[in-house]
């Protein structure tokens, strides 16, 4: 509350509440008279003010201590001591929650009220300490001194000044506060007393009690006027913030109301012409109905919902709603396709000049095309690209619609958890939207695009619902025709949209959305698909990027394999990609810096430019000690090779297993010793050892999981070495399942790990006789110098692996 409303403004007034300042009747007499005071007298505590001397406070008395001390004045000289309370929560005050300094008033009247409170009218005369409280019961009374009042020093102008910058400050802090009339400035100016003047000021200023008392206790004049207007200040600048803030409040509210009146009165004087905005919109939405290619449902729907449009209040929520409903009918591109572009050599050219191998989805594509070609009408396939990362499932998506020249669109399915982002929301809902397949598909204004679904092996679920069970119906063939939409609420053809979806692994699609595609697999690259991926595609990309010409920097196909070799590990070019980027790099800073240089990079410059080589295939070329056996695993990134080491110590003959292995790993490790222990003797194995010996697997980096079948046969080959005390044969690895009766069983994921075995120097591989027509199908310049062996029976693995 400002410093002047307090006056001006009525209050409920209490002895614990807000009061209202009077001036003194004469301020010079009550400032300055020589009138003595008892020296002992009744208190009164206010819990909520402070009292200052030749000001005038009505106060509501309601407390039974300060009832009797008030009447006990009033009836004999009307002389009381005014003392503020430290705390105003304290409804019984003790002397020590009293202020030590206070006001002695006068009582000027003094009424009885019908609730046995009183109210009474005081005006403070001087300022008084007290000595001594002398008796708390029935009141408080106390022995005081009477504070002698020190008068400003004559012709001091410091003293002068800070009175006039409180009167002006006053001044503007009632222009600003809207609550104070205009007549408190006449009543300021009629203030002579400078004393009186920081006084009633100070009464009313709108602070803490306890700054209010520290202002009472000033004995100087010239102290107490500065703080008075540093007080001032603070409120004249929140009075100025809360001006500025009205008004630009008020500025808003009032261009509001301007703008709705001058479109009240737009609105009239168009509808006296003949004319209406909200018409003109409805004339222009039928206007560019009548071009579209839509069914007669559609139609229907389309002039029932601009009927009900019309049929609108357009200041109602709901026009908007409807209006942006029927927007979207118009925008969607029904029965629109773009041309295909059928020179199917053309397309040809295109995919290979895009994507180096990956000959099984071009393929498909080709098939595609030349049915459409023939037939003129065909439901698009649905095809899902499934492999490692890195080796361009989703850039392929843009290749082919570049082929096709159709539109091309992708969505991003990872972490995708709500199904409203595939089906949308009933437009009945606040901030109700199309699914994100018929938002892209008015996006791009046609309906055979070439649609990306990428990562939709990463669809979350959870209580908004299952988005790949949304799928089901969008990647059906037999149903994506009649594909619904929440929000659009009508059937959209979804057909001809060649939809491409691409994962790492099918493991965690669910079964139902895999039934409805077409599983392309697509292997990690060889070394020397790798190599001319580089030279065709990384290379002259990189040098664009970093502003390099062909003639500043060639890489040849030596120092292409070494960074392979050496510094990537993966079935796919991404990091391949970043490692010639690291050569571009460095290439640049030597051109710009006019440094010379070799444009040709040789074999030892790598090592400056890369730093040490990350990767050694020796690890996996030397002879190792008997009990281990190199593995073939398939990994989501790939093909890798895996160690499985087993050792013998005394013991009862118990198997441990270690290396973060899954129950089918383990279990793979039972059959081979249960193998061993049943065909010992064959095998040159004293069956005694097995109860003598405790055996203990392990498969280094723990910190990976893992699982599957494939390393039967290798834990098969371990254990057997480490009982025979033969190492295996080195330069040699293996995949396959085996079975207690001796049996060898194929497995998947070859091509992933023979170009993992040749990536890690591995010379032989031992494979299940089932598996011949896996490799058969990999391109045989990529593995050259691999020999292969085909088994049928874990003991020609031991043959071949350890010489048995």
């Amino acid at each position: 509350m400002s410093i002047f409303e307090d006056f001006f403004l009525p209050h409920n007034l209490e002895e614990d509440g807000e009061f209202m300042p009077l001036l003194s009747l004469d301020e010079d007499e009550s400032l300055n008279s020589n009138e003595t005071f008892p020296e002992m007298l009744p208190v009164l505590a206010l819990k909520n003010t402070v009292l200052f001397p030749g000001i005038v406070i009505p106060i509501t008395v309601g407390r039974d201590k300060s009832i009797k001390a008030i009447y006990k004045a009033y009836e004999e000289d009307r002389i009381i001591a005014v003392l503020s309370q430290k705390d105003s929560k304290v409804e019984e005050p003790t002397p020590q929650d009293l202020y030590k300094v206070g006001t002695v008033a006068r009582i000027l009247k003094l009424l009885k009220m019908p609730d046995g409170t009183a109210t009474a009218i005081i005006q403070g005369r001087k300022r008084i300490t007290i000595e001594e409280f002398i008796s708390t019961n029935p009141y408080l009374i106390g022995k005081f001194n009477v504070l002698q009042e020190k008068s400003p020093e004559q012709g001091n102008l410091e003293y002068e000044a800070v009175i006039s910058s409180i009167k002006d400050m006053a001044k503007e802090i009632i222009q600003l506060s809207p609550n104070i009339p205009s007549e408190a400035v006449v009543m300021l100016k009629n203030i002579t007393n400078s004393t009186f003047l920081i006084n009633f000021i100070s009464s009313n200023l709108g602070i803490k009690v306890s700054a209010k008392q520290a202002v009472l206790e000033i004995s100087d004049p010239e102290e107490k006027a500065k703080a008075i207007l540093e007080h001032m200040d603070n409120e004249l600048q929140l009075l100025e913030l809360k001006y500025k803030i009205e008004s630009k409040v008020r500025g808003d509210i009032e261009k509001q109301q301007r703008d709705y009146f001058l479109n009240q009165q737009l609105k009239t004087i168009q509808e006296e012409l003949g004319q209406s905005p909200q018409e003109e919109e409805i004339k222009t939405l039928i206007e560019r109905a009548k071009k579209k290619k839509w069914t007669k449902e559609v139609e229907d729907v389309f002039q029932k919902e601009v009927s009900k449009l019309k049929r609108m209040n357009p200041q109602v929520a709901e026009y908007s709603v409807q209006m942006n409903y029927l927007d979207l009918l118009i925008e969607l591109p029904w029965n629109e396709y773009s041309k295909d572009n059928f020179n199917l050599k053309k397309v040809k050219q295109v995919l290979d000049k895009d994507h180096f191998g990956l000959e099984e989805v071009k393929k498909r594509i080709l098939e595609h095309l030349a049915v459409l070609k023939l037939k003129g009408d065909m439901k698009a396939p649905i095809l899902c690209l499934v492999g490692p990362p890195g080796v361009g499932k989703t850039s392929l998506g843009k290749s082919i619609a570049n082929a096709l020249k159709r539109k091309f669109v992708r969505m991003s399915l990872g972490g995708l958890h709500d199904e409203s982002e595939i089906r949308g929301h009933r437009k009945t809902y606040i901030g109700a939207m199309p699914g994100r397949i018929i938002q892209n598909l008015k996006k791009i204004k046609t309906a055979n695009p070439v649609f990306i679904l990428d990562e939709i092996d990463k669809v979350g679920k959870d209580f908004r619902g299952d988005p790949s069970s949304a799928l089901l119906e969008v990647l059906d063939p037999e149903q994506n025709s009649t594909f619904h939409d929440n929000y659009l609420d009508i059937e959209f053809d979804l057909s001809k949209v060649l939809f491409i979806a691409t994962a790492n692994s099918l493991s965690t699609i669910q079964p139902a959305l895999l039934d409805r595609m077409e599983i392309i697999d697509i292997s990690g690259y060889s070394m020397e698909e790798k190599i001319e991926i580089a030279k065709q595609h990384l290379i002259p990309e990189q040098r664009v990027e970093h502003g390099l010409e062909a003639k500043q920097i060639k890489l040849k196909d030596n120092i292409i394999q070494k960074i392979i070799q050496d510094y990537t590990r993966e079935s796919g070019v991404r990091s391949l990609n970043r490692q010639i980027a690291g050569v571009m790099r460095a290439t640049a800073k030597k051109v710009a810096m006019e440094e010379k240089y070799n444009i040709t990079v040789k074999p030892g410059e790598l090592k400056e430019i890369l730093g040490p080589s990350r990767f050694s295939t020796d690890l996996y070329q030397e002879q190792q000690s008997h009990g281990v056996a190199v593995g073939l695993a398939w990994t989501r990134v790939g093909g890798d090779i895996l160690f499985i080491e087993s050792s013998l110590s005394k013991g009862k003959g118990k198997l441990t297993l270690t290396g973060n292995l899954g129950d089918v790993m383990k279990e793979s490790a039972t059959t081979a010793l249960s193998y061993l222990k049943s065909n010992g003797d064959a095998l040159g194995i004293n069956p005694g050892i097995f109860e003598e010996q405790d055996i203990h697997i392990h498969v280094p980096e723990g910190a990976i999981p893992k699982d599957g079948p494939s390393a039967g046969i290798t834990m098969l080959t371990a254990l057997a070495s480490a009982f025979n005390k033969r190492p295996v044969k080195p330069h040699l690895a293996m995949t396959g399942e085996i079975t207690l009766r001796g049996k060898v069983l194929p497995v998947g994921g070859i091509k992933e790990k023979i170009l993992a075995a040749k990536r890690a120097g591995i010379n032989e591989i031992i494979l299940c006789k089932d598996n011949k027509k896996h490799v058969e199908q990999i391109n045989q310049d990529y593995i050259k110098g691999l020999q292969f062996h085909y088994v049928d029976r874990m003991q020609e693995v031991l043959d071949l692996a350890v010489g048995f």
